[in-house]
């Protein structure tokens, strides 16, 4: 699965994801952004997660980090890209190397 995410992130391709909730342990599918992978700086928990950008959250748009335990399925979307100007609002400091231009 991390192979899919990373290879996602490389080609800018957009994912589509099956997770198990945390706050109430339901199977989840949403389309999302890969962003990156590993343990968040600003994180408590230091444990590696997968990020991503929720895309079609009934909530709106927003960050959604997950533990690998939770992810069910990730699925590429070949014909469905991204631009990173579109999303990457602020200095970017990846833990996953990239090749996204001044987004990298």
């Amino acid at each position: 699965m991390l192979e899919k995410f990373l290879e996602a992130i490389k080609s800018k391709k957009l994912v589509e994801i099956k997770f198990i909730a945390k706050s109430d342990g339901q199977l989840r599918e949403r389309k999302c952004i890969p962003f990156d992978y590993g343990a968040s700086a600003k994180a408590k928990d230091k444990s590696d997660k997968y990020h991503f950008f929720d895309l079609n959250s009934p909530n709106g748009r927003h960050n959604l980090p997950l533990f690998p335990d939770q992810i069910q399925e990730i699925n590429v979307l070949e014909d469905e890209s991204f631009d990173p100007s579109d999303y990457i609002k602020w200095e970017p400091n990846w833990i996953i190397e990239r090749d996204w231009g001044e987004y990298s």
